[in-house]
């Protein structure tokens, strides 16, 4: 989604989900960062100065702000409800009417499930 992002993800071998997510966080942070500054792009200057802005109410100094504090994590119960938070997060832009078809949105895993090419590496699960 363009305003947001839907992870199924859980820590392995010791690692806390909240770490993981605050390690994501500071990662793709810096990286969407360093993109805007270096590719040309003609919003550039307006999402520096929105990210910029985010930081304004912040005690900590900090240049940019792209991510919301907080997560919502949601304790996995069954394979049921595993496959129920699947077809939500695969079914979010069509709902939102930015594709027609859970496939056709180029960043979904909805696309790997489907067999079709994607730039996402996804750990399919079997429970369909």
């Amino acid at each position: 989604m363009s305003s947001h992002i839907h992870l199924l993800c859980k820590g392995t071998n010791g690692f806390v989900l909240s770490d993981i997510i605050r390690d994501f966080k500071k990662f793709t942070s810096k990286k969407i960062i360093q993109t805007i500054i270096d590719e040309p792009e003609s919003r550039r200057e307006w999402m520096l100065e929105y990210f910029q802005k985010a930081c304004e109410h912040l005690k900590k100094n900090q240049t940019y702000k792209v991510w919301q504090n907080g997560y919502h994590a949601e304790h996995i119960y069954s394979n049921k409800f595993i496959k129920q938070k699947i077809d939500y997060i695969h079914n979010n832009p069509v709902k939102d009417k930015t594709v027609s078809s859970a496939e056709d949105y180029y960043f979904s895993s909805a696309r790997n499930y489907s067999g079709l090419e994607n730039d996402l590496d996804v750990v399919l699960l079997d429970l369909f």
